[in-house]
């Protein structure tokens, strides 16, 4: 039977992360369905992520968002973050957070290309979690980022 997974997106975004997702979610046919929901803003991510979760039987959500660069963005990203957390606690299924904040780059182009590697790369962990949780664990400790150049391990 092949698992499920949501995705939440918002109006809010200036960047469509969804487009991203969705490929690596085909390459999985027949592994992986997915059902997108599309919300106004940030905070309301947690419970479209509840509703998917309960209503629509997802394994797992990946939640997209775009927080601004103004204080009160910061804010709502953090009030985002712990609706998340509180959907993953009630429901037991993980709700993977993607969220680029528009003060990440104040290049557009790059930018864009944050939002796009983060999505998708967020998108592959979403799949392994469910399918193939060893392929993060190879991955444990190396510094591995999604969206920017990855960190590498530390040399001790």
């Amino acid at each position: 039977m092949p698992y499920k997974i949501g995705i939440v997106d918002t109006m809010f975004a200036r960047y469509d992360m969804a487009k991203a997702v969705i490929p690596v979610l085909e390459e999985y046919t027949g592994r992986i369905l997915w059902e997108r929901y599309t919300v106004p803003g940030i905070k309301d991510i947690p419970v479209a992520a509840l509703k998917l979760i309960e209503e629509k039987s997802c394994d797992l959500v990946i939640a997209l968002g775009m927080p601004g660069p103004k204080p009160v963005d910061k804010i709502s990203a953090q009030v985002a973050s712990q609706g998340i957390m509180q959907v993953q606690l009630m429901t037991r299924k993980h709700v993977i957070e993607v969220f680029v904040h528009e003060d990440e780059s104040n290049d557009e182009k790059e930018l864009a290309k944050v939002c796009h590697n983060r999505a998708r790369d967020h998108a592959k962990n979403a799949v392994y979690l469910l399918i193939n949780p060893k392929k993060l664990q190879e991955k444990a400790g190396m510094g591995v980022r999604q969206g920017f150049s990855d960190a590498g391990p530390l040399n001790a």
